[in-house]
């Protein structure tokens, strides 16, 4: 909880501050029991924000870890020409508002692409969010290149990255966030050996989701 609190703080301060004057101000009034709306709220916001220590379940340079909290929705080759320029297997996680919003690092590598698309919001379950905001970030691995797409979703109304073209990051390193219902695209090489799913639960930083052939 007290990551999510620092988390919170960080990412929507004017919320916090709003919903924490709401319930100073119900104690001023009669009907005291008003509080148990905006602290309720303001709970909610804590967990949403929630910030939570992950190491992945098996460690090796063959293991590629999910990028995210969520449930796999989509596994398909695609054309990607922004970043792999090629042929990719994708691997779609939406997150539903209870899921964790942080987003990180599959592998190792250095950041060497960064393509932000503002767009429209339409409910990220879908299969088809191609018009959708989007961020995606393009990964040099010591074993190929690879991308993690943030995409905003119906409730969704900011994309935060926290990279920049050429940092180094390392596996389960924190990349952005996506506010309030969202999906992520994990797209990979095509010969990539996939581990997991449709409709399994993984769990960004710690789920493998791939191994390098």
């Amino acid at each position: 909880m007290f990551s999510g609190i620092l988390a919170a703080w960080r990412e929507v301060p004017a919320i916090v501050i709003g919903l924490t004057g709401a319930i100073l101000l119900t104690f001023l009034t009669r009907r005291r029991w008003l509080v148990l709306l905006p602290a309720t709220l303001l709970g909610w916001v804590f967990y949403f924000f929630r910030d939570p220590e992950r190491s992945p379940l098996a460690a090796g340079p063959e293991f590629i870890i999910a990028p995210a909290d969520g449930r796999v929705t989509d596994i398909e080759l695609v054309d990607e020409s922004h970043f792999i320029q090629g042929r990719a297997r994708r691997v779609s996680v939406f997150m539903s508002i209870f899921d964790v919003h942080v987003q990180r690092s599959p592998y190792r590598g250095q950041v060497q692409g960064l393509r932000y698309k503002p767009g429209s919001f339409a409910p990220a379950f879908l299969k088809d969010t191609q018009r959708n905001e989007s961020n995606l970030i393009g990964l040099a691995t010591p074993r190929g290149r690879m991308a993690v797409r943030q995409i905003a979703g119906i409730l969704a109304r900011r994309i935060v990255c926290r990279v920049n073209i050429g940092d180094e990051v390392v596996t389960g390193q924190r990349l952005g966030l996506i506010r309030f219902g969202s999906r992520v695209d994990l797209l990979l090489p095509p010969d990539v050996v996939v581990l997991v799913s449709v409709g399994q639960q993984v769990y960004g930083g710690q789920t493998v989701m791939a191994k390098w052939p």
